[in-house]
């Protein structure tokens, strides 16, 4: 029997939680906004998913869209986000803040590590950001993160697995590298295979329109109108299952570059 590889699901719902659950996902990292790339979920949502869910519960802190230069402000909130996601029972969190120059704000980070202890710390793609993608590495083995979300500082896990593989065969068994973006059931058995992993991260998503009966299309509620207000992105449970039987049984053992 090969190992099998544990199965992240990026939900921003507590519907898409429990679908990840129910079709196999070992762990959920929990956002809100994910078509923003993802912000922290509310206090309600991460009260509800932990009372629904037994697998692993991880935590978004990522108090706004855009880069991850953050001020005094955005640096306390994210404190404050950390102490509530521990008090709601949280598994881990996953954060990420960098210098202007792009590298790891290695002081702020380590400052938010503190906090966080003694749950599971994953430091997201704000990586994929920066400049030296080894140095970055480095700051996070000697911060003493526990894992690593990266697309290989590509649009996709699948385009950016050459760096994955070397970052895997960097980190050894001091770090997971946790691949995400872009990952589906078409790509993940070549990604595997090329990298080695021992988890990999998707969503996994479906668009299910809206039960709305009246509707005004033309009134969108955003600056930026998305296709329309009537429908949303929930997990699939078709697609979760087929990620599933890719990562089960694979023998990584041999399949690191």
């Amino acid at each position: 029997m090969g190992k099998s590889v544990l199965l992240e699901i990026c939900v921003d719902s507590v519907q898409s939680a429990i679908i990840a659950q129910k079709a196999g996902a070992q762990r959920v990292e929990l956002c809100d906004n994910l078509v923003e790339g993802g912000t922290t979920p509310s206090a309600g949502m991460i009260r509800l998913c932990r009372k629904h869910l037994t697998i692993g519960l991880h935590v978004l802190i990522r108090p706004r869209r855009g880069d991850f230069l953050y001020s005094d402000l955005e640096f306390a909130v994210m404190k404050e986000d950390i102490a509530l996601a521990k008090e709601l029972g949280a598994d881990g969190v996953v954060l990420g803040i960098l210098l202007p120059d792009g590298n790891i704000d290695v002081l702020r980070t380590r400052e938010l590590i503190e906090l966080t202890q003694p749950l599971s710390i994953t430091f997201h793609r704000a990586f994929d950001l920066t400049p030296d993608p080894f140095l970055a590495l480095e700051d996070l083995q000697r911060l003493g993160v526990h894992r690593l979300l990266t697309s290989g500082q590509k649009a996709s896990a699948p385009e950016g697995a050459e760096l994955i593989a070397g970052l895997q065969k960097k980190a050894g068994e001091k770090l997971i590298i946790l691949p995400g973006g872009g990952i589906n059931e078409q790509n993940l058995a070549s990604l595997l295979q090329k990298t080695g992993v021992s988890e990999v991260h998707a969503s996994a998503r479906d668009l299910k329109e809206s039960l709305m009966q009246f509707r005004r299309e033309e009134v969108p509620m955003g600056g930026t109108p998305l296709p329309t207000e009537y429908a949303l992105m929930e997990a699939s449970p078709q697609r979760i299952a087929a990620l599933k039987a890719v990562t089960q049984n694979l023998n990584n053992a041999s399949a690191a570059l």
